[in-house]
């Protein structure tokens, strides 16, 4: 299969690297939201969860700089 059969073209590329960008903002919103929600004996594990959602963040924004410069270059 060639490339041109996915149809990946600037504009393709551009909104992936938006909605990666809104992933990665939203990751933050999650981790916070997951890290006070923990009630009780699952305190601990609700804290946990919370910083390996926050590790999401990084990759979302790293994804979509490379994206949007993958873009750039088309």
């Amino acid at each position: 299969m060639e490339i041109e059969d996915y149809k990946i073209n600037k504009h393709n590329l551009y909104l992936l690297s938006d909605v990666s960008l809104a992933l990665g903002f939203l990751s933050i919103l999650a981790s916070i939201a997951v890290w006070f929600t923990a009630k009780g004996e699952d305190r601990e594990h609700g804290e946990r969860f919370g910083i390996f959602v926050g590790l999401w963040v990084p990759s979302f924004f790293i994804l979509s700089n490379r994206l949007a410069r993958k873009a750039d270059e088309i």
